[in-house]
């Protein structure tokens, strides 16, 4: 039985997406979790002051102590509604934004973080490769993102279908079994994807235009697919694809009308580059376990 005891809520105020909180509360009243909402002072907060015009300090340390009350009073009032009714536990911190989320996690033992995969504005296409990045890459607990989109749909979120990427690899059980665990909780339809190699990909060749090959694939990746399904004990609908992993899983989120995506992370948090294109390529929110 899957458990979601505590939630971990990063929140900037500056790009805070309530499309991400909007999900956490929905995951947070099913599992009756308790969110723990974090707002993180950088030093670059205390410039972005200053250029802005907000407020004019005596000197750094009064300008530190107003972003601090500021940052404070923000947390107090945020997200109201949206939170009305849930157990929240507000945090307050200073130091590095990624640093500081991966360690408040473990502190306080989050079974989940719940964060944007970028902010809004001129630098909201880099936020992944940073706080996010590092987020994804260092975390022991899984990683919900939000679609990496500057708006994201105006539908109400849902957990009707879910789409889970298998790669096959060692790491494939405990993905597979997540999504199963998450579809069996919600009543949601499960569709299990895997991307095989496009033959294009080697170049000219003897290989390339025999659809035997592909067949061999996707025969192989069917029987692998139907032996994981066995070991976790569900049953669920199975697409196989060929070519670009993020595109195809995009394509796959479409065609199976998925509200939510599940990707596998190896041992330690790590995510490999295909991972971090999935999340970039995605149109609906991505929980990476």
């Amino acid at each position: 039985m899957l458990k979601i005891g505590r939630i971990l809520l990063p929140i900037d105020f500056l790009s805070a997406s309530k499309h991400v909180v909007h999900q956490a509360a929905a995951l947070a009243r099913h599992f009756h979790s308790e969110i723990v909402m974090l707002h993180v002072v950088t030093p670059l907060s205390y410039s972005a002051a200053m250029i802005n015009g907000n407020y004019v300090p005596a000197n750094l340390a009064d300008l530190r102590e107003e972003l601090i009350r500021q940052a404070q009073r923000q947390l107090d009032q945020a997200l109201g509604p949206e939170l009305d009714g849930l157990a929240v536990k507000r945090v307050l911190l200073e130091g590095d934004p990624a640093l500081t989320i991966v360690e408040t996690a473990r502190v306080e033992k989050a079974d989940l973080i719940a964060m944007p995969t970028h902010g809004y504005g001129a630098f909201r296409r880099f936020l992944l490769g940073s706080v996010t990045a590092k987020v994804l890459h260092d975390s022991d607990c899984p990683v919900w993102t939000g679609a990496h989109l500057e708006e994201e749909p105006a539908r109400e979120f849902s957990f009707r279908s879910i789409l889970c990427a298998v790669d096959l690899s060692p790491h494939s059980f405990k993905t597979v079994q997540w999504a199963a665990q998450m579809a069996a909780e919600f009543g949601s339809q499960l569709t299990l994807a895997h991307i095989t190699a496009d033959m294009e990909v080697y170049g000219p060749g003897p290989y390339q235009s025999d659809p035997s090959w592909t067949e061999a694939l996707i025969n192989s990746a069917n029987r692998q697919l139907a032996n994981l399904q066995q070991e976790v004990g569900t049953k669920a609908e199975v697409f196989i694809g060929s070519g670009d992993v993020p595109k195809m899983l995009s394509h796959a989120a479409k065609q199976s009308n998925s509200d939510v995506l599940i990707i596998g992370r190896p041992a330690g948090g790590r995510l490999r580059a295909t991972g971090y294109g999935i999340i970039r390529e995605s149109f609906i929110p991505v929980l990476s376990v």
